[in-house]
């Protein structure tokens, strides 16, 4: 573990949760399009004539009130109210465990369906609030500098189950709008989404798609796209689709100036190498200025850091609009690399932003409870491994 990690002390609350969800004949409305909440509303008995207005008038009540009881939904009929209960739920993924950093950094750990987890985190800053979400239970990249690519990928998570971590996220904020009185909408505590949590958001393109474009809507929680930023380790064909489907802000996990350099920390390099990546960035619509890709370039000591590295990544951005993001590599029980040293970071920095390119330096957010980029990975469900080896071999 790093030695500038924070010391004080965690926050956790642990929830008593069954092990498995029970099953359920009703539909969840969390994360139907409203082209599938429509249809499903007329397959339940609402008038085809009516199920326009009603399905407006049930988005409001989810997305921008936060409700999850259909008695409270009160400009709908007492009858049409007891129909919603019998045939739909608004069921959200449960969470397991929250813990809160010294630094403000929330985590927490959600389970869905099948009793799967995956964690999201929380990262509060002065002039906004980052949420970091998750796609994939586990993933299939394994890249080598990340802990999280050390969990093997289970499944993909549904659209309900993605959107479900942004509303859990703003459960425990507190931050849903209160019927009646004066919200202000610019006072956001969630104001930023970003996937960088487990997976690889673009090999699970249409759940993707299908949860961001329920969190863009302007009658629900209604975040701009350009406060989404979606990252892929480099899944060249669905990026353009991205653009055209999604329009969210792109980052790239790059973090290498070779083949030979990316093939061992990204492995995805091996089918879509530097030069194939780069020309479809290049081509990514709507591409400007205002609108940069942002480049992920975790720090490794002696791995990727060199001034000729930095002079190298210079030449391949030339033609990108762009901007570097510089993590200095969060280190993990059993990780193969070491944090590049604060000069060398800073030297790396300078080369990039002399080139004219803005290259900030991530300052890392809630390493002592493991939060931080690359460390996404479930603690609780080690502890749990490890009690049940020690339980094993005292033959309880």
């Amino acid at each position: 573990m790093p030695t500038d990690a924070p010391s004080a002390p965690i926050t956790q609350d642990v929830l008593t949760l069954p092990r498995k969800l029970p099953a359920s004949a009703r539909t969840n409305i969390i994360g139907l399009t409203r082209d599938q909440l429509r249809a499903a509303l007329i397959e339940a008995g609402c008038p085809e004539k009516q199920a326009k207005m009603r399905l407006g008038q049930i988005w409001q009540w989810v997305y921008f009130f936060g409700l999850r009881d259909f008695d409270q939904m009160t400009n709908l009929s007492k009858d049409f109210r007891a129909l919603l209960a019998e045939k739909f739920e608004i069921s959200l993924p449960e969470v397991v465990t929250r813990q809160v950093s010294e630094d403000g950094t929330r985590k927490y750990l959600v389970r869905i369906q099948g009793g799967h987890e995956v964690e999201v985190v929380y990262i509060p800053e002065t002039d906004r609030g980052t949420l970091c979400i998750s796609s994939q239970v586990g993933c299939t990249l394994t890249c080598s500098f990340c802990h999280t690519g050390t969990q093997k990928l289970v499944r993909n998570l549904t659209a309900g189950e993605i959107v479900g971590q942004v509303m859990l996220a703003r459960d425990d904020l507190n931050e849903w709008p209160q019927k009646g009185a004066h919200n202000d909408a610019t006072a956001r505590l969630v104001s930023n989404i970003v996937l960088m949590g487990m997976g690889e958001p673009l090999y699970n393109f249409e759940n993707v798609r299908d949860a961001m474009n329920i969190v863009m809507d302007g009658e629900g929680i209604a975040l701009g796209r350009r406060r989404i930023t979606l990252s892929t380790s480099g899944v060249v064909p669905e990026i353009a689709r991205t653009a055209q489907e999604i329009g969210c802000l792109l980052a790239v996990s790059f973090h290498a100036t070779t083949d030979e350099i990316r093939d061992q920390l990204v492995p995805i390099n091996k089918r879509w190498n530097i030069a194939t990546l780069l020309d479809a960035l290049r081509a990514y619509p709507g591409l400007t200025n205002s609108e940069r890709i942002t480049f992920e370039y975790v720090m490794l000591d002696g791995v990727n850091d060199s001034k000729e590295d930095a002079y190298r990544l210079v030449e391949l951005l030339r033609g990108i609009p762009a901007k570097v993001n510089l993590i200095p590599f969060n280190e993990w029980p059993g990780a193969p690399y070491k944090r590049s040293s604060g000069n060398r970071i800073h030297a790396f920095a300078d080369i990039i932003h002399d080139a004219g390119y803005a290259s900030p330096i991530r300052k890392p957010r809630g390493e002592d409870i493991m939060a931080a980029c690359g460390q996404l990975k479930s603690a609780t469900e080690r502890a749990r491994k490890s009690k049940r080896q020690i339980e094993a071999e005292a033959g309880l």
